[in-house]
């Protein structure tokens, strides 16, 4: 009777050891990057993107918007392929040092095939949760090397840069786009080509190459999206607010949305969707809590290798687009963009915002300049 009890306990044991096992192996796999993404697909909640910006959305500031909600899915700026392109050790560190718990999709541009076929393995080899391919770039010296959006112009070289893409990787597969190069008729036939390749998701930016930041984004077009693909769509384009927020996801029945010019200008926009998702008042920042924000943005981009100058430029790729919220006349932004040293760029900033006045952070109609292009007039 004894040893039968013992023999009982003993296999108690194992089977408890085995099942501690199993659920340390269930953890590790549901923290995958590609099982977050997973479940995050496979949820009810929008899924809220911060959008990858070219030498703006890097790790420095994925770090801070953690600290301000931050989004459910972060993508990389790109990774430019080509046949002599290494993987951008600097954007890499988003992937390989992800500070913010959430999965990381890594972006490529470019048109080289097997250049991106390399790549795409090569990334693999790294935690990420997908590969997105940038089909949607409006920036002029990428689309003219058939790059980005450029490659809008060449359904036939998309469809065979997804398949080769398709088969090479083993993850889950993205893509961002707008609906066309200058031309939204091509759409459809977009549709088509991206619902034969089994993307995982597919992000639309709401505008032609053509038009860039600044018609109104065409919400009907990416309903049509969610209409055909079988695959979740998210919203992209000028998504300024919680209430816009609402809108666009009630207008298109978009799985979520992505982000970004207005996370820049406004780092609580995304706990503020989640807020009035559940039914509360979304938090609405004060003078002083935006001037925090711009001092923590400084922190994060100092470098002390680097001038003060250097320092003065680099911000104002930031204050571009939170200029545009924080007063009607445009002086602010005007200044803000003419400052040269730390002293000025603060002294600016507390002139304008050392204030607890409520701050909604949209963008006010100030009259921009043609080259004013990522700025954009509607936010």
């Amino acid at each position: 009777m004894g040893v039968w009890s013992a023999g009982i306990g003993i296999h108690y044991r194992a089977i408890a050891a085995e099942d501690e096992e199993a659920q340390v192996y269930r953890h590790f796999l549901s923290a995958q990057p590609s099982s977050q993404l997973a479940n995050l697909l496979a949820g009810v909640e929008p899924i809220l993107a911060l959008a990858p910006m070219q030498d703006v959305t890097d790790l420095g500031f994925w770090k801070l918007m953690t600290g301000y909600g931050g989004a459910d899915l972060y993508f990389t700026e790109y990774f430019r392929v080509h046949p002599d392109s290494i993987l951008d050790p600097e954007i890499l560190k988003s992937i390989t040092a992800n500070p913010t718990g959430r999965p990381a999709i890594a972006q490529l541009i470019g048109n080289h095939i097997p250049s991106l076929v390399r790549s795409a393995r090569e990334l693999q080899k790294h935690p990420v949760a997908a590969i997105d391919l940038n089909l949607g770039c409006p920036v002029p010296v990428v689309y003219r090397k058939n790059a980005g959006g450029g490659l809008l112009r060449d359904v036939a070289q998309i469809d065979l840069i997804l398949g080769a893409l398709r088969d090479a990787i083993d993850t889950k597969f993205t893509v961002k786009t707008r609906l066309g190069f200058d031309d939204p008729g091509v759409f459809e036939e977009l549709l088509g080509v991206y619902a034969r390749h089994s993307l995982d998701l597919l992000t639309v930016h709401g505008r032609t190459v053509a038009e860039r930041y600044r018609s109104t984004v065409h919400y009907d077009y990416i309903a049509r999206a969610v209409e055909v693909m079988p695959c979740p769509v998210l919203a992209n384009g000028n998504v300024v607010s919680a209430s816009k927020a609402q809108s666009v996801l009630e207008q298109t029945a978009a799985r979520g949305l992505m982000i970004g010019r207005g996370a820049i200008r406004n780092p609580w926009l995304f706990e503020q969707i989640r807020q009035r998702g559940r039914g509360e008042v979304p938090f609405e920042p004060r003078g002083r809590d935006v001037l925090a924000y711009i001092q923590a943005l400084y922190e994060i981009r100092y470098r002390p290798e680097f001038r003060e100058s250097s320092h003065v430029q680099q911000m104002k790729k930031y204050m571009n687009y939170i200029g545009l919220g924080v007063e009607s006349s445009g002086r602010f932004l005007h200044e803000i963009r003419r400052v040269n040293t730390r002293d000025d760029f603060f002294r600016l900033c507390n002139e304008f915002l050392d204030h607890s006045e409520p701050m909604p952070l949209e963008p006010f109609g100030i009259q921009l300049k043609e080259t004013d292009f990522m700025c954009g007039e509607h936010g």
